[in-house]
C-alpha cells in the first residue's frame, strides 16, 4: 500500500511538472526555460571562469552539472576550470536537475591555449639547388632520400630527389585533372593528397607504383601530411588537423590548432618531430610548431628574409611562390625548407629568439 503511494505521489509530481511547463506560453521543451551565462565565451586552458544558470521561469533546481567532452567540470564557488585534452570549439552541457527530472541545455565557446606562442628565428645551415619549376606542396626525408610533391594541375608530381644536387632521381605525374598536395611516408609507403579533389593515394615509397586510392571524410580539402608513426596527420585549410588511421585511411579523430587569443585556420605543409607539429602558414614567411596532441600552437617561426635569396625564374608568381615545403633529418638534426617554384633548399636550425 505504501509503495503504492509513493508511486501515485510520484506521478502526480510529474503530472504536475508536465502542467507547469504546458502552462508556460505553451512551451513544451523544458531547455528553453535556461540557459547558459559564461563570463567569457574565449577561455584559456585551466583558466577558472565564472558560470550561471539562468532560470526564466524561476523554476527550483535541484542540483546542476557541467560536462565538457564527456567530463565532468567541478564547480566551486560558481567557477569552472576549463580543463581539457585539446583545444578549439567546445560545447558546455549543463545537466540540471527538477522535479526529479533532467534537462540538459548547451553553450558554445573557444578553448583556447594557456600561453603565447614563443618566437623563435633561424640559421642557415646550407645551401643547395632546388628544381624551380618544382611548385612544392609536400617534403619529407625517407632512408636518406628526399621526397617532394608538387601542385597545379598539368604540374603535379611525386618525386624522389638528391637533395645535395637537386637531381631529381624519379618522378611520377599526377593526373592533368588533379592539384597535388602534401605527402608523408609510413611503413614504406608514401601517401600524397590532391587539393580539392577529395582523392589521395598511397605509393609503394620504394619505386612509386601506385598501390591504392583513398576518399575524404568530413575533412575539406587535402593541404598537409605527416605522421606520428602511428597514424596520420592531415591539414585542410580550416583550423582542424585530421587524424588518419594509415590502413583504412578513415578520419579517427582531430584536434584545432589555437593561440592564447584565437583559433587558427592557416596550417598547411606538415612535418612531426618529437611530439609536435612544424605547419607552414600559408602564404606567410612564417611556421608554427604545434602541440600535436592538444593543438596548441606553442611556438612560431619567423622565416623573414629567406625568400629574399631567391633567384626568380620564369614559373614565379609574386603570390603564391612563398614558403611551403618542410622536412626533418633526423641524422643532422637539422631542418630542410622551400618554397614554391624556389631556386633553392636551406637547410636551417631552428633558435628561440632572444
Amino acid at each position: 500500500m505504501k509503495h503504492a503511494f509513493k508511486t501515485m505521489i510520484k506521478l502526480a509530481s510529474i503530472f504536475g511538472f508536465l502542467l507547469f511547463f504546458l502552462g508556460c506560453g505553451g512551451e513544451n521543451d523544458p531547455s528553453k526555460l535556461f540557459s547558459i551565462q559564461l563570463e567569457n565565451n574565449n577561455v584559456q586552458q585551466h583558466q577558472k571562469i565564472g558560470v550561471a544558470i539562468k532560470n526564466k521561469k524561476d523554476v527550483e533546481i535541484s542540483s546542476v552539472k557541467y560536462f565538457m567532452d564527456g567530463q565532468e567540470l567541478p564547480l566551486e564557488n560558481n567557477q569552472l576550470t576549463m580543463n581539457a585534452k585539446t583545444l578549439g570549439n567546445k560545447t558546455l552541457v549543463a545537466q540540471i536537475e527538477i522535479e526529479g527530472q533532467t534537462v540538459e541545455i548547451k553553450e558554445d565557446f573557444r578553448l583556447l591555449a594557456a600561453k603565447a606562442p614563443e618566437i623563435y628565428t633561424y640559421e642557415i645551415v646550407n645551401t643547395y639547388p632546388h628544381d624551380p619549376k618544382a611548385y612544392t606542396q609536400g617534403l619529407e626525408f625517407h632512408n636518406g632520400t628526399l621526397y617532394e610533391s608538387t601542385g597545379k594541375k598539368g604540374a603535379s608530381t611525386v618525386r624522389k630527389v638528391d637533395f645535395e644536387t637537386g637531381e631529381v632521381i624519379q618522378n611520377i605525374d599526377l593526373d592533368n585533372t588533379v592539384f597535388g598536395e602534401g605527402i608523408t611516408l609510413l611503413n614504406d609507403k608514401l601517401y600524397q593528397l590532391t587539393w580539392q579533389s577529395g582523392l589521395g593515394y598511397v605509393y609503394n615509397a620504394s619505386n612509386l607504383e601506385k598501390i591504392r586510392n583513398f576518399s575524404y571524410g568530413k575533412s575539406r580539402e587535402g593541404w598537409g601530411l605527416c605522421n606520428d608513426g602511428k597514424k596520420l596527420f592531415k591539414s585542410d585549410g580550416t583550423e582542424k588537423i585530421w587524424f588518419l588511421d594509415p590502413e583504412s585511411l578513415e578520419e579517427v579523430g582531430h584536434i584545432e590548432t589555437a593561440t592564447n587569443k584565437s583559433i587558427f585556420n592557416k596550417a598547411n605543409e606538415l612535418e612531426y618531430v618529437n611530439g609536435k607539429i612544424y605547419a607552414n602558414v600559408y602564404q606567410k614567411e612564417s611556421m608554427m610548431i604545434i602541440d600535436a596532441a592538444s593543438g596548441a600552437i606553442e611556438g612560431v617561426i619567423n622565416f623573414g628574409g629567406l625568400k629574399s635569396k631567391i633567384q626568380k625564374g620564369p614559373n614565379w608568381d609574386d603570390t603564391n611562390s612563398v614558403l611551403n615545403g618542410v622536412a626533418y633529418h633526423k641524422d643532422r638534426g637539422t631542418f630542410f625548407v622551400t618554397g614554391k617554384n624556389w631556386d633553392k633548399l636551406f637547410e636551417v636550425n631552428i633558435l628561440k629568439k632572444d
